[in-house]
Order: structure tokens, then C-alpha cells, then sequence
């Protein structure tokens, strides 16, 4: 699988898991809403600035995300490894927005605790079949 079929089989994903490293050293995942937007090697995510992940990734960039589809035999998944951005700029904010947001940022997409994380790709690995691609993002 190559760099585009990886980001086509994310972008189809309903559910992400994002890895961060917590106080202690410690990988913690939780699972996401589907990305936001996928451009090239950056993957974004809206969330809660207040929440612990953030602190997380404001402490520690090194982040892991992973995708997967399960069917009745086949099962694909795919790891991607890289760096975590915590994006508050206003012009980021308003480029991810979606109208349905504001049901959880009750002041809007200047809500303070609505921010964007901006994924940066560095590593896949990608499997199916028993089998495992490895490839440089």
C-alpha cells in the first residue's frame, strides 16, 4: 500500500485512536471522531483545549494515531507515527469548524476551549492479511 491508498482508507475511517505520552511516560489512546481534514501528511482533529490529551501533547509532540477496518474475514489497520501540534490560531479554528460544533463550544469557533490538533505523519505501518507494509511519510 502506498502513501495515497493509506490516506484514502483514513479518510473512510469513522473512528480514529490517538496515542499520547502522559506525565508518568506512559502511552494513553482514546478514541476520536473522524479527522477533519486530511492534507498530505497532516491529519487534523477538533478537541477540548482543556482536556488532557492537550496537556499531553503541549508536554510531549510524539504522537501515534491509528486507523482500522474490521470486516467478516478481512481486517486492515494502519499505524501512523509523528509529531502533534496544538493548533488555537483562530484562522486553523475557523478552517476545521464544522455548524454542528457549536452544539459542544457553546460560544462558537472562538469558544476558548475548541482547538484543532494538527497531526504530522512521519511513519506507517500499515496491515493486512497477515502481512505488514512499513513505509516513510
Amino acid at each position: 500500500m502506498d502513501k495515497t491508498q493509506i490516506f484514502k482508507f483514513i479518510s473512510k475511517q469513522k473512528t480514529a485512536f490517538i496515542a499520547s505520552i502522559n506525565e508518568q511516560g506512559y502511552p494513553v489512546i482514546r478514541a476520536l471522531l473522524a479527522p477533519r481534514k486530511i492534507d498530505g501528511n497532516e491529519i487534523y482533529f477538533s478537541t477540548n483545549t482543556t482536556s488532557n490529551k492537550v496537556k499531553q501533547f503541549l508536554s510531549n509532540e510524539n504522537a501515534c494515531v491509528y486507523f482500522y477496518k474490521r470486516g467478516k474475514i478481512k481486517y486492515q489497520g494502519v499505524t501512523i507515527t509523528g509529531k502533534m501540534q496544538v493548533c488555537t490560531d483562530q484562522a486553523t479554528k475557523d478552517e476545521i469548524w464544522h455548524f454542528g460544533d457549536k452544539f459542544i463550544y457553546k460560544q462558537g469557533v472562538t469558544d476558548p476551549d475548541y482547538c484543532v490538533l494538527k497531526f504530522k505523519g512521519e511513519k506507517a505501518e500499515y496491515y493486512c492479511d497477515l502481512k505488514i507494509e512499513t513505509l516513510e511519510l
